[in-house]
Order: C-alpha cells, then structure tokens, then sequence
C-alpha cells in the first residue's frame, strides 16, 4: 500500500541537481528507473520529467529505512529525503552525473506491477503495446522531451501572435455540415432529432466571419477533425494554428508569419531562418519537382526530353506526345552502376503513380546501355544527354505519359531515389520555401465536376476572373502554402469578401444559388454587410513539432493518438454505447461489416 505525502514537499526536481545543490538538504520525488544493491551500498536511480539523479542508500541509515529501499522496484512512484553531495564515480552522460542524493529517509508513494514496455529512450517494442500503455509510453525521457518542445512551440506562438495585435478567440466544435471538403465527423442531437453538428475540419467559415466583426487579427490553436483514411502521417483529430487577418493582401500574410516561423525556430530550436523565404510558382514546383510541395534539399529536377525525341520511332514517346503529353527525365548521378533488378524495381515504382514504365539510358565508362537502344540514334542520344547535363556513370532515368502521370510519377522517384541513395547530405537542414499561384479548380474523374483545390471561399487571381466559366482549369487561386523539407507546414489564402463572386465561384463548382444559400446562406449574408477585404493562414502544429523535435512519426508529437483506422488502443474507442443512449437520440444502428483495429 502506498504511503501518504503526510505534507511532505518536493523541493527540487530530479533532473536539476548539479554541484551547486552540495550541502543542500532536498526532497525529490519520481519514478524509479533501476535498483542496485551492492552490499553496504544501494543505488536507484530516480528520474522525473527533468531528468535522472542517483540516490545512495547507506547502511548507516535505520534498519527499517534499509528494508524499505530494498523493496523498490523500477517504476515504484517513491519520495526521497537527503544530501546532495559530489559524486564519486562522476557520469558525464547525464547533466545531474556530477553530484547524487544521499538518502535519509523514502516514502514508498505506490508501487508498480512489472510494466509490459521498458521505460527507456529509443525504445523498440510495438506500436499497438505504446499506443495501449500510452500513460508508460509518455514517461519515457524522449518522449517527455517532445512534449516541452511541443509546450515550447505554441508559447512562442502566442508570444509572437499577441506581440503583433492578434486576438486569441475560440471557435466554435459543434458546427454545421457543410459540402466540400474532407468528410464531416458527425454529432447526433438529442433535442433535434435526426439533426446532426459536425465537427470541424477547420474553423475556415467562422473566422471569414469574425473579420466581418471587425476583429481585424484573430488567431488560434485549434482542434480540427476530418473523417478519412489516414494515411502514415495523418490523425483523425489534429490541431491548428489558425488566423485571420483583414486588410491585407498576399506579401502582407506571407510577411507576418515568415517572422512567425523565425521567430519559433530560433526561440525553439535555436535555428535561425533566412528571411525572406523564396518563393515559388505552383506551375514550376510542378515541372520541376513534380510536387506542390517540394523538397529542395537536393537537386535532380525533372527535365522535358520532349523536343529532344519527338521523332523517335517508338510507340510509347509517339503517342504520349501525340495525345498532348509529354517525356521527362531524371538524371541519377552514379546511376550507372544500377543492375537490371534495381532498374526493374524503379520502373515497378513509377507503374504504383500510374506510369505505364521507365526507360533508361545508362552512360557506363564502356559506352552507353539502354531500355530502349533500338529506338536510340547517336543524334537523339547526344541531344537528351545534353538536355539532361548528364555525365559518364550517371543514368537518365524517363516516363512519358500525359503530364498529370509523368510529373508525379517522377516527382515521386525523384524523393524515393533520394531516400535510397542518401543523396540528401544535410539532415538537419530546414530548406522553406513558399509555393504561389495554384490552380482554383482540379476536375474529379470520379465526380466528373470541377471541384476546389482549396476551399471554395480562396479568392481567384483578378486577372483569371473572367476564365471561371470558359476555362475554369486557368484560373489561378491567391494561394499559398509553405514548404519545409518536403512537407506542407501550412497554407492560406485571401478569401473572398464580394457575395456576387462567391455566388459565381460556388457556382462553377456545381451549386445552385439554391443550394449554396442554403448550405452557405450565413457567410453569404455576412458578406453582404461591408465586409473587409481579408484572409489567412493555418500551420499544422503537429507536423511543426515534429520538425522541431526530430521526429517522422506524428504519433510521438500527439499525447494520445489513434491508430491508422482511427482506433485509440488505450480506451478503445471507438465502442458500442447503451441502447438506452441511442433511443434518446433516435438512433438505430446497422453494421455492415466488423472493421479490424489493426493498421
């Protein structure tokens, strides 16, 4: 049985003991990371979230302090009154590894069942075991070391947001279903119903709305829901730094949160950002990395070969090209030195983004080999190795389709190549950059309609207004997102404050003015009543953190995450409920299938 603190107070923490503690009388409470008795001695080491400090047991100590030392286990919760003094055996491994604690007395506050995962750093054990013991997983010292950055980050944002006049307002959970976008989570209601709310993917509408207030700069840390499948990096539920600002155009939101990031980086993590950041075209990321969010710390861009083999004899350039397509390429340095099975692996690889193949020419030391040598004249060759700035022992790596496969395809191999080669040199390097100009509209295949790249409030470029019904794939959006290493951190948008346009956009996205009003009808309004000209940005602050504490797995940055069905191991949600709850609702279930929890 646990004992009681009986009014006992921790006068320091663990992990902050150092040589200026010596003499000091302290009590420090944590858990017990091991236990080792050597005789006349006894050692614990004892961590709290500050870190580890050697207690020392001493047999001059009462017989029945002696006894209860002995009974300690690792992960006993104990209180522990005493000296710090030099340590004898110094340990430079750890900040406390100059002094120890020598005991005077322990209370035993509650012992612990052997934990099924070891309470240690870079811990190997199952995802499903961490995820279901998530209260021992968080103990561990990384882990712990995560959660202060993650604390760390969103002081700074507050620091730097109210620094610059913005208002910290809550939205609110409970809202309405809306089309577009990712599905809704839905919130049955008991006093209507057959009603629902919906939670919120974003706070997009209500922040148009608080500009139309007149708050001029709102902002928030916001939890968002999306119902989709996850994918690695994904979570059902999520959060935001959310803002809005009024009277501003693009370079002025842009500007604001490229000290936003600097400022967070360096008070964070102690790097300094490059301001301003660079900027890039959604069109050039496209043709050049094959993505709207390129990873810029190394180069092999994507190169059109077009011109260079459009009268080549083979049926696969011939026809992409014919049927408004292109031919593209990537040039591997060392490439050349790829056997046939590594080759035949990528060409697998690119078929995955829908690619129909890969060619390959290959500049070996002894001459060129190719995937398709027979096609190849020396004047063909000559001009893609030119085009390419290829060199002897590299391979030209090419897909030829319409451009919505070729870029992909190979805007993909371009970051898989990076990874299997290490071409990467610069781990720790944060390369932003900011991505401009997307397109307004993507058509949906599968919903044969053009539906918004964004969200259908982003306003278009002035220049591409008149194009929204003739050529609706030319208009471009004022959006922007920005880029870390591969990854969207964030993006934004100036909105539109003009009820006419919304209309029109709604519009060509399919929607009647009907259907619009009723599904939009109280921004519509809202609009109608002098509303600023405004817009904004939303950084996803779980993929923040996991830049700024090291880390790939957006897991180890979320407190309690679910698994990639949405499942939390831990409480098992989610889970059946009382009849008696579902009647109150009027609510009967039908269950199709049983779904696995597992990933």
């Amino acid at each position: 049985m646990g004992e009681a603190l009986n009014g006992l107070k921790r006068s320091i923490m663990c992990g902050e003991a150092r040589e200026s503690h010596i003499g000091q009388k302290v009590t420090v409470m944590g858990w017990v990371q091991r236990n080792r008795n050597l005789g006349g001695l006894q050692f614990l080491d004892l961590r709290d979230r500050e870190g580890i400090l050697q207690i020392v047991f001493k047999d001059t100590l009462s017989e029945e302090i002696l006894a209860k030392a002995k009974q300690i286990r690792p992960e006993y919760c104990i209180a522990v009154t005493g000296e710090i003094a030099k340590r004898e055996s110094i340990n430079n491994n750890i900040p406390t590894g100059m002094v120890e604690l020598i005991a005077e007395g322990v209370k035993i506050l509650s012992e612990s069942e052997t934990p099924p995962i070891y309470i240690k750093e870079d811990l190997d054990a199952a995802e499903s075991i961490r995820l279901k013991y998530r209260y021992l997983d968080l103990r561990r010292p990384d882990m712990q070391k995560i959660f202060a950055i993650r604390s760390k980050t969103t002081k700074a944002i507050r620091d730097y947001l109210e620094e610059n006049n913005f208002l910290d307002i809550e939205t609110p959970v409970l809202g309405k279903s809306t089309p577009e976008g990712a599905r809704d989570y839905l919130v049955p209601s008991r006093n209507f119903q057959g009603k629902f709310y919906a939670l919120p993917q974003s706070p997009q509408l209500y922040k148009q709305l608080l500009m139309m207030s007149g708050f001029d700069r709102y902002y928030q840390i916001a939890k968002c829901f999306r119902d989709e499948d996850l994918r690695a990096n994904r979570q059902p539920e999520f959060t935001q730094v959310d803002m809005e600002l009024s009277f501003v155009e693009e370079d002025d939101i842009m500007a604001i949160n490229e000290g936003l990031i600097a400022y967070v980086f360096k008070k964070v993590a102690g790097v300094n950002v490059k301001l301003p950041i660079k900027r890039m075209k959604f069109k050039d990321a496209m043709e050049k990395y094959g993505s709207d969010k390129p990873d810029l710390r190394f180069g092999m861009e994507i190169t059109n070969i077009t011109q260079d083999v459009k009268d080549m004899d083979f049926v696969v350039f011939k026809s992409a090209i014919e049927n408004g397509g292109s031919v593209r390429a990537l040039c591997l340095e060392n490439g050349a030195s790829l056997g046939r099975k590594q080759l035949d692996k990528l060409g697998k690889f690119v078929k995955t983004y829908k690619a129909k193949g890969l060619a390959w020419i290959q500049l070996k030391p002894e001459g060129m080999k190719s995937s398709i040598a027979k096609f190849l004249t020396d004047d063909v060759t000559n001009a893609i190795i030119n085009t390419m700035n290829a060199k002897t022992g590299d391979a030209i790596l090419i897909v030829a389709d319409k451009d919505s496969v070729v870029l992909p395809s190979l805007g993909a191999l371009r970051l898989h190549l990076a990874k299997e080669y290490d071409l990467i040199k610069d781990k720790s390097e944060f390369n932003f950059t900011w991505v401009t100009e997307f397109p307004f509209f993507e058509y949906s295949e599968e919903e044969e309609r053009f539906k918004a790249c964004h969200h259908p409030f982003t306003a278009p470029m002035d220049e591409d207004l008149e194009f929204v019904e003739s050529d609706p794939a030319r208009v471009r959006a004022k959006a922007y997102d920005l880029v870390l290493n591969g990854e969207e951190l964030g993006g934004g948008s100036i909105r539109i404050h003009d009820t006419a346009i919304q209309e029109r956009m709604l519009k060509a996205l399919g929607f009647t003015k009907e259907r619009a009003w009723e599904s939009f009808g109280f921004l519509l309004q809202a609009l109608t009543f002098g509303a600023p000209p405004h817009g904004g940005l939303a950084f996803g602050l779980d993929r923040m953190v996991m830049f700024l504490a090291g880390t790939e797995n957006i897991k180890d940055v979320i407190a309690f995450p679910k698994n990639q069905n949405a499942f939390c191991y831990l409480t098992e949600a989610p889970n059946v409920v009382e009849e008696k709850q579902l009647d109150e609702l009027g609510i009967k279930v039908s269950v199709s299938e049983e779904k696995t929890v597992e990933e």
